[in-house]
């Protein structure tokens, strides 16, 4: 922390203050009481079904719990037919510690048919005050990336922005007030798809806002997706887990642009201020704060305007107007020395009608170079295996690594440069329906 600005500071200590608050709020949505709990009806397709909505028969399967550790296993551990906490004494980075948390992203799911909407029967032991949500998330062959992550809570299925014929659920357990966590016994999902009257559409372009943003510091700790905090580290944090990667992962990233240069970094923790604030959807898709203008976080309206009593989703003060957090090497790295205002580009919520295509990536500290050559300033890197869009692709300087050649390289938008396509999780050395650039 050496080298903090005073404002910087204040907004830490702030956050310690009232930390016990956002560890369990953090991850509020099914508050199960002792002994065993139900969070949905087991069948989805008759769950909450809005009168005059088109409905199909409804796809059930159970969830793998013992699989947590392939994407995200944050903290989990599955044993005795459980899944639970591995270690109660480990919280939220944001939280300062307090309170146990654990994350995993589980298996992916085909379903035969399309649907739009998961319902999830939680089957769990858990002490007074343990909680666990479940996310939902989907993709097709169409949009090669995944939707936003939308929570199911009992009595609400999630309702996704499209059809999908892939899901994937992130189960995220908290401990109680005496510290013990939940044991997970079961988790079903019952997938359905119902007609919408306003779907969610996106543009062409991402959105793009200009946010306050503040150093998130916090060395040592532990993100919201289970990284551990290194100095000189590389991401950010938004107020909403919809938009939150698994540890490694860039599949949710965003462009921060600050007075000296934009970086491109991937969404590894949660806050600062609020959780359940994505103010970077269409206001009536928020998930909360609906009456805001798309664009503007809650802490941004409670500082400047009063919103909220000038207080934040916890009940807190809002010190500042912060709508992200960025790590210490983002931070530095857009040339900020200071808390200030940045550009921001939400990388996932645009649609290009098909200008690019979405290849998955293997490898760790990918670099993306500003030319198809590894002599040329590198503009970004992937910290691990994801999901990139691809624009176009050329021939390059000649590659070898751990016994792969390649000569291709593919421009991806989102970071502004090129990279190996040795690095791409397919067997094509040339990327199949990609323009040459």
């Amino acid at each position: 922390m050496r080298g903090r600005s005073e404002a910087g500071g204040r907004r830490r200590a702030s956050r310690r203050v009232l930390a016990g608050a956002v560890s369990l709020a953090a991850v509020g949505g099914l508050a199960m009481a002792s002994g065993a709990a139900s969070a949905a009806p087991a069948t989805g397709a008759s769950a909450s079904v809005p009168s005059g909505t088109a409905k199909q028969s409804a796809a059930s399967w159970r969830v793998d719990l013992s699989a947590t550790g392939g994407e995200d296993g944050a903290n989990l551990r599955y044993a005795d037919g459980a899944l639970g906490i591995r270690d109660t004494g480990v919280g939220l980075a944001s939280a300062d510690g307090a309170g146990g948390y654990g994350s995993g992203v589980l298996p992916v799911h085909t379903v035969e048919r399309a649907v739009n909407r998961i319902a999830a029967d939680v089957r769990a032991d858990a002490p007074a005050g343990a909680r666990a949500v479940v996310d939902v998330r989907g993709r097709d062959g169409e949009h090669g990336a995944w939707t936003e992550w939308r929570e199911a809570t009992p009595g609400a299925p999630a309702e996704l922005p499209r059809a999908v014929t892939e899901v994937q659920a992130r189960l995220t357990l908290s401990s109680g007030k005496d510290g013990a966590g939940p044991a997970v016994r079961s988790l079903r999902l019952t997938a359905d798809r119902v007609s919408k009257a306003a779907p969610l559409k996106q543009t062409a372009e991402p959105f793009t806002a200009q946010v306050y943003a503040t150093r998130e510091g916090l060395v040592g700790y532990t993100t919201a997706n289970g990284h551990v905090i290194q100095p000189n580290d590389h991401f950010v944090a938004l107020p909403s887990r919809r938009g939150l990667s698994a540890n490694g992962s860039g599949e949710y990233s965003v462009r921060v642009c600050g007075p000296a240069r934009c970086e491109t970094a991937p969404v590894w923790d949660v806050g600062p201020w609020n959780t359940h604030d994505d103010y970077w959807n269409p206001s009536a898709n928020r998930e909360s704060f609906k009456d805001l203008p798309r664009g503007k976080p809650e802490a941004q309206a409670a500082y400047q305007d009063g919103y909220n009593g000038g207080r934040d989703e916890f009940g807190r003060a809002v010190l500042n107007p912060a709508g992200i957090d960025l790590a210490d090497g983002t931070f530095y790295n857009v040339g900020l020395n200071d808390n200030g205002w940045v550009t921001v580009t939400y990388l996932w919520t645009g649609d290009d009608g098909g200008a690019t295509k979405s290849f998955p990536t293997w490898g760790t500290d990918v670099s993306v170079r500003q030319a198809a050559t590894t002599a040329s300033t590198r503009v970004g890197s992937l910290a691990g295996p994801t999901t990139v869009r691809v624009q176009c692709q050329v021939h390059g300087e000649l590659v070898q690594y751990q016994g792969y050649t390649n000569d291709a390289w593919s421009y991806l938008p989102d970071y502004g440069g090129y990279v190996s396509n040795i690095f791409m999780a397919v067997p094509d050395a040339w990327l199949p329906g990609v323009p040459d650039c």
